[in-house]
């Protein structure tokens, strides 16, 4: 058994964590939204083609804000295709993914459908094939109150009063060659500062990201995103950030994946604190990593000209959970500069739920972590001081234990710990700054098989199992974390 020290101070604080922090994102991508949250004719369906089955686990993850429409299908798609009368909207392909795109579902549906789910929409706009027109055009249906062309347009449509979407990305991954018709960052950063100028003419109150690398290995990184960001200090709040994990054949590797994030965020502080000092500024470009998760990237999945194909439909494991558990951890650990974060994404595709034709709906063995970080991990944040045993990964030096500590405004305080080792960790814990305290709980997600996934036939193969919590009250306490773990621990103070 490995040994470790964990101090947690009630005055090393971070942040609060803003509540944006627990979002997702659904894209006109496979099985998203056609059979995944919408699909009229399914038993579970609502008088709007909504599933209701889905909506309850969206509602159980407590998913703030979901970015749509895209994602790479953003770049060629109109949106004026998804507005009016069902029968009378275009077919289209879909050039990003080489589909059928029916239009059956656009921003009206999606609106309706985030109100019933309980979360916000993150508006994007195409800057691909789209104008800053276009893009004024848009906003202008979502929020202008009435009496002109296209929010009378929005009334005509059902929706008299505004949508008021007030958090809108300008594009996506426009630093990639893949995206239809990508610029360089010169000539993004131009377009996006004009866009981003209508959009604030049309309402000052919302609040725009701009496209920032989309992984750190664009050979463009990080000065597409130092240009961008000289470009648009004046008109855009946020930096987007992108980046996905696969198991390359290593799991120790795989587990340290948290590592290889922190890197990818302080290299990106860096850029955006060089940019507010280049231009006098006052404000904090803060970082909004509105994709995130593991993706199996490099395995083929060509469905041409299909309408809904099963793409990216990622079967999870129990290892893929616990790499899933330290990034959604790193973003919490960095929330005084990254104020966004979205799971990429929320339905089917690449997904912590996952849904049949006609039939049933599961959570995959990711679903877990977001959960529980989403519910117990918003409050202030603190700084643990930590004595770990470490060990080499490609990613640096890596610790064994990883942690992250939440102090809830409800008098508790959670700390979340990742045992990325294959023996268990004796953590002692020092939490003497805060008083007495109780131990409500300890939930670990862990198992004998790295490998084990759930699916439709045993949808809870994987899932969280409850510890003995440690009795009694106390101002410190000795817990075990199992090999290969995640767990989360709540305390309450005593008054």
């Amino acid at each position: 058994m490995k040994n470790a020290k964990l101090h947690v101070e009630k005055d090393f604080e971070v942040a609060r964590t803003d509540g944006r922090l627990f979002s997702s994102f659904l894209e006109h991508l496979g099985r998203a939204i056609y059979t995944g949250i919408y699909e009229p004719g399914h038993p579970e369906a609502d008088e709007d083609g909504f599933r209701r089955d889905v909506l309850k686990l969206v509602q159980e993850l407590h998913v703030d804000y979901v970015r749509y429409p895209g994602g790479n299908f953003l770049s060629g798609y109109d949106w004026k295709d998804g507005i009016g009368p069902k029968e009378n909207r275009p077919r289209r392909l879909d050039l990003a993914w080489r589909t059928i795109e029916s239009n059956q579902f656009g921003i009206d549906e999606f609106y309706d459908w985030s109100r019933k789910a309980g979360t916000k929409v993150m508006g994007a706009v195409n800057m691909g094939t789209g104008t800053p027109k276009d893009a004024g055009e848009l906003l202008e249906y979502c929020n202008f109150p009435g009496g002109t062309y296209w929010s009378d347009l929005r009334a005509k449509n059902g929706h008299r009063d505004p949508m008021d979407i007030k958090l809108w990305c300008i594009g996506n991954e426009m630093d990639g060659d893949w995206q239809i018709c990508h610029l360089d960052a010169d000539d993004y950063g131009k377009k996006a500062r004009e866009t981003a100028k209508i959009m604030k003419l049309v309402d000052p109150s919302v609040e725009l990201v701009v496209c920032g690398s989309s992984t750190r290995e664009q050979a463009t990184f990080p000065d597409w995103d130092r240009k961008v960001m000289e470009y648009t200090y004046g008109r855009a709040d946020y930096l987007s950030m992108h980046r996905y994990y696969e198991n390359c054949g290593n799991d120790l590797d795989f587990l340290a994946s948290f590592v290889d994030m922190d890197g990818f965020i302080h290299t990106l502080v860096a850029a955006a604190d060089y940019v507010k000092a280049k231009v006098r500024g006052k404000k904090d470009f803060n970082l909004s990593f509105d994709e995130w998760n593991v993706w199996y990237i490099s395995k083929d999945r060509q469905h041409d000209w299909m309408e809904a194909p099963p793409i990216l439909e990622d079967n999870y494991s129990l290892l893929d959970a616990l790499v899933t558990a330290g990034l959604g951890m790193t973003l919490i650990n960095h929330a005084d500069r990254v104020k966004i974060a979205c799971l990429a994404q929320l339905v089917n595709v690449i997904a912590p739920i996952a849904t049949q034709k006609g039939g049933s709906a599961i959570r995959q063995t990711i679903f877990y972590p977001f959960r529980y970080l989403s519910e117990f991990g918003r409050g202030t944040v603190l700084q643990p001081v930590i004595d770990t045993p470490k060990v080499e990964t490609k990613h640096g030096d890596t610790p064994l234990l990883y942690t992250t500590a939440v102090r809830g405004d409800d008098n508790t305080v959670t700390v979340f710990g990742l045992n990325i080792g294959d023996d268990a960790m004796q953590v002692e814990m020092d939490l003497a700054s805060f008083g007495t305290l109780t131990m409500l709980e300890h939930v670990c997600l862990d198992g004998n098989d790295l490998n084990a996934k759930n699916t439709f036939e045993a949808p809870d193969r994987v899932k969280p199992r409850k510890i003995e919590p440690v009795s009694g009250t106390f101002h410190s306490c000795s817990v075990v974390l199992p090999k290969q773990s995640w767990n989360m621990l709540r305390f309450q103070v005593e008054k």
